[in-house]
């Protein structure tokens, strides 16, 4: 068997992909014009996808950027008959630029809006979730975990991204305090007995997590 490209692999994934919604278009464009890291078609639909496998309706973010794997989730929401999928970020023209987005693909409904510190806030709400997206800073990837299992339901799904870390992960030379996070994280998840974990190297890296 050939070496797999791993670039190829990803660019053939993206082929797969239905047709998607011109305003998610738009914002893929905007991501790659001001170079602002969103998860990607093939990533989005893959989250997609599972919240319809588990006919997911309560849907917490842990940082949402502009709304882009919100537009996923929300999609799936209100195809499975409604619920809410909470969006969490810091600054106020993400938001802003999230709840224009989301108001054009008509599903602003079923998105509840937070300006906040993300772990912080999914304490102060109430649960249990159907999902959980984590897509914080790294470094707070490890200390995030107890409160993501507490708010999380049994039979929930924890989705956790940039788990390659651009191959950084791969580098037992590179001790780079994010690289350590996120290698701190994967030890946690993957040796707790609650949790059923597999990592799936789409774009830079998803892990799955199904809480038992």
């Amino acid at each position: 068997m050939s070496k797999i490209d791993y670039d190829k692999t990803q660019e053939y994934l993206e082929t797969l992909i239905p047709p998607r919604e011109e305003e998610i278009q738009r914002m893929e464009e905007y991501a790659k014009e001001k170079g602002f890291p969103i998860i990607g078609p093939a990533c989005g639909y893959y989250c997609y996808q599972l919240a319809r496998m588990i006919g997911a309706k309560s849907i917490f973010e842990l940082g949402s950027g502009y709304g882009y794997s919100t537009a996923w989730f929300a999609k799936a929401v209100k195809e499975n008959g409604g619920g809410v999928v909470h969006h969490t970020v810091w600054d106020d023209d993400l938001s802003k630029r999230a709840k224009g987005h989301l108001s054009a693909l008509g599903s602003d409904d079923v998105v509840k809006f937070h300006i906040a510190e993300a772990v912080e806030t999914l304490r102060k709400t109430s649960g249990p979730f159907d999902i959980i997206f984590n897509d914080i800073d790294k470094d707070a990837y490890p200390t995030s975990l107890p409160h993501i299992k507490e708010k999380l339901r049994s039979g929930g799904l924890l989705i956790i991204d940039n788990m390659i870390w651009h191959g950084q992960i791969l580098d037992p030379n590179d001790r780079e305090k994010t690289t350590e996070a996120i290698r701190e994280f994967t030890k946690m998840i993957t040796t707790d007995p609650d949790w059923i974990v597999s990592l799936t190297p789409m774009r830079d890296g998803m892990i799955v997590a199904f809480k038992k």
